[in-house]
């Protein structure tokens, strides 16, 4: 019963140790927030625990992204077709851009022309 625990611990930490980083705020990471709850419910059974780590694991190996993929117009709505892309476009540069850049941004927000 005690080793399975300790299995089963061993299998959260691996999924939580291969979980990615967040570079966009990278003093607050998720796997950090989530061995701490799992260390302070260290008094939950080994099969919730089990159950937990497998969630995990199918977050990690996109599952659900694999079994129900999105397609079609559901990317590209009419209004503004190139939104999402626009999003992952600012989501990757924003880790890497500099006080100056972030602030002609803003700046640039501030001040709309119609």
């Amino acid at each position: 019963m005690a080793r399975e625990a300790i299995s089963a611990q061993r299998h959260l930490l691996r999924a939580l140790s291969q979980w990615p980083k967040d570079t966009l705020r990278p003093q607050v990471q998720f796997q950090d927030i989530l061995r701490k709850r799992f260390e302070q419910a260290s008094s939950s059974s080994e099969e919730d625990q089990l159950r937990q780590a497998n969630a995990l694991y199918s977050l990690l190996d996109n599952r659900y992204k694999k079994s129900y993929p999105i397609t079609g117009s559901l990317l590209q709505p009419k209004s503004h077709p190139t939104y999402f892309t626009d999003l992952v476009t600012e989501l990757e540069e924003a880790p890497n851009r500099s006080y100056i850049a972030r602030m002609l941004l803003r700046l640039k927000g501030l001040v709309r022309l119609q």
